[in-house]
C-alpha cells in the first residue's frame, strides 16, 4: 500500500483543504502516515501570509526532502502559488521529484499525483485573479480534532495594502448553501459536535451567489438545520457585523457567542494607508454594540503593529483604543513586508527590534484582557465541549461556548461531549472548573 504524509502550515482554510486531501487519499487506497520517512508522497500545504510563514514553508520542504530522499514532494498552498519558480531552485530537491500545485488546482491534487505521474517536475499554476468558482473539496472526518473547520468562502476583494492573500487566493468566491449544509451534515455524522465556519473573508459569503444568503442567513440556516451541533464563526470584518447576526447569536443556543474582529490599527491615518475601510471610532462602536446585544460573548481582536511609517504616537493611539475596549484577547502580529503589496514600497519601514517591542507591549495587554474576562465569569456555569485529549496534568480540557479555556477532573467517557461546567478559579492559561452536568 502506498503511503502519504501531509504537512499543513497556516490558516483554518488550509487545514480544511488538507483534511479534504486526506479524505480523498484514503478513499483512493493511500495510507496517510505520520512518519515522513516512510511516505511515498509528501504533500506540504504552505502559507505565505508573512515572510516568516514563507520561510517556515521552505524549511518544511527542505526538512521533508532530507528525511525522505526518495519520496515525491508535492508543494501546494499560498507559498507555492506565490513562489513557484523559486521552489524549483531549492537545494537538495531534485526536480524529478518535485511537483508544485497552485491553489486553483487543489481539488485535483490527489488525482494528479495518482493518475498523472508524468507531471512530476511540473508546476500547475493559474492567475488566481481570473478564477471565479470556489474549488470543491469534501471532508468525511476532520481527523482527531474535536472541532471541525468548514470552509464556506475563499479569496478576498479587499486588497489591504499589506496583504498578499488576494494575490495568492484570488477574488472572493462562496460555496452554495446546500453544499455547505452537506459538509456540515457529514461532520455531524462523523461525530463532530462543533463546526467552525471559516473562509478568507467570510463576511463576504454569498455576495457572488445567485441565492439570497449572506453570512447571517447562512449561520441561521445551519443552526436551525442541525440544532445538536455547535456552530462558531471565525474572523469577521467589523463593518460586516450586523444587528441581525448578533441577534441570532443571542437567540440561537447553538450559535456560539464568540467574535473575532480585526482592528489592525487604532490610528485613523494608519488605517487609511492600510486600505482598511473604517476608523477607530467606528470600530469601538461595533465592539460596544456587540457587548450590548451579546454581553457574554468573547471578543478577540487582531492587531498589526509596525506598519511602515507608524510613529510612536500612532502606536500609542492603537494602544489607547485597545485599553478602553472591553475585549477578551488580542492576536498581535508584527508587520511583515510582502513584495508585490503596496505597503512594501512605502517609506518608513520599522526596525525589527522596535516592532517586537510594540508587539510585546500589546501582548501583555492582551493577557490582562483575557485574565479580566476569565475572572468576570468565575462563579458562573457555562456549556463546554471537552476535547479528546487531556492536559499534561491529566485533566480534561475544552472551551466554553464563549471561548474560555477550561480544565476539569473527569472520566474519559466525557471526552468529545458537551457538558455544563462551574467556573471556579483561574489557572495559568485557563480556568479550573467542575463538571456539574453532562449531556
Amino acid at each position: 500500500m502506498k503511503k502519504a504524509f501531509l504537512s499543513t502550515l497556516g490558516c483554518k482554510v488550509n487545514q480544511f483543504e488538507s483534511a479534504a486531501f486526506k479524505t480523498e487519499m484514503e478513499a483512493r487506497g493511500l495510507l496517510v502516515t505520520g512518519d515522513v520517512s516512510e511516505a511515498d508522497f509528501i504533500v506540504i500545504n504552505t502559507c505565505a501570509v508573512t515572510n516568516k510563514a514563507s520561510a517556515q514553508s521552505r524549511h518544511e520542504i527542505r526538512r521533508a526532502a532530507r528525511r525522505n530522499p526518495l519520496a515525491q514532494i508535492i508543494v501546494t498552498g499560498c507559498h507555492a502559488q506565490l513562489a513557484a519558480e523559486e521552489l524549483k531552485t531549492l537545494h537538495d530537491i531534485g526536480q524529478d521529484r518535485l511537483l508544485v500545485i497552485g491553489n486553483e488546482f487543489k481539488p485535483s491534487l490527489v488525482s494528479t499525483i495518482l493518475d498523472h505521474p508524468g507531471r512530476v517536475g511540473q508546476s500547475l499554476q493559474s492567475d488566481m485573479n481570473e478564477v471565479r468558482d470556489i474549488g470543491r473539496l469534501s471532508v468525511t472526518h476532520f481527523g482527531s480534532r474535536t472541532r471541525a473547520f468548514l470552509r464556506v468562502q475563499d479569496g478576498c476583494n479587499a486588497y489591504c495594502s499589506y496583504c498578499i492573500v488576494p494575490f495568492t487566493r484570488g477574488r472572493s468566491r462562496s460555496l452554495p448553501y446546500q453544499e455547505v449544509l452537506s459538509q456540515a451534515m457529514a461532520y455531524a455524522a462523523a461525530g463532530h459536535l462543533e463546526i467552525v465556519i471559516t473562509g478568507i473573508h467570510v463576511g463576504q459569503y454569498g455576495a457572488d451567489l445567485q441565492e439570497d444568503v449572506d453570512v447571517s442567513e447562512l449561520m441561521k440556516r445551519l443552526c436551525l438545520a442541525l440544532p445538536s451541533i455547535r456552530f462558531r464563526l471565525s474572523s469577521i470584518e467589523p463593518l460586516e457585523i450586523q444587528a441581525k447576526l448578533l441577534t441570532l447569536m443571542k437567540e440561537l443556543d447553538n450559535f456560539m457567542p464568540h467574535l473575532h474582529i480585526p482592528l489592525q490599527s487604532g490610528d485613523s491615518d494608519i488605517l487609511a494607508r492600510m486600505n482598511r475601510r473604517y476608523n477607530p471610532d467606528q470600530f469601538v462602536e461595533v465592539v460596544e454594540t456587540c457587548q450590548k446585544l451579546v454581553p457574554e460573548a468573547a471578543i478577540g481582536i487582531d492587531v498589526l503593529v509596525g506598519f511602515p511609517g507608524e510613529t510612536t504616537k500612532q502606536f500609542s493611539n492603537t494602544r489607547e483604543v485597545l485599553e478602553k475596549i472591553n475585549c477578551t484577547y488580542l492576536h498581535v502580529f508584527p508587520y511583515s513586508n510582502r513584495p508585490g503589496t503596496r505597503a512594501a514600497a512605502l517609506d518608513g519601514q520599522i526596525g525589527r527590534q522596535e516592532k517586537q517591542h510594540r508587539v510585546e507591549l500589546l501582548r501583555s495587554l492582551g493577557e490582562q484582557k483575557k485574565s479580566f474576562f476569565y475572572r468576570r465569569h468565575l462563579g458562573t456555569k457555562r456549556s463546554a465541549l471537552l476535547e479528546k485529549e487531556r492536559t499534561a496534568d491529566g485533566l480534561l480540557k475544552g472551551f466554553t461556548d464563549n471561548y474560555i479555556a477550561i480544565q476539569a477532573p473527569g472520566d474519559d467517557q466525557l471526552m468529545n461531549r458537551v457538558v455544563t461546567v462551574d467556573l471556579q478559579a483561574l489557572a495559568d492559561a485557563s480556568v479550573n472548573a467542575q463538571i456539574v452536568r453532562g449531556t
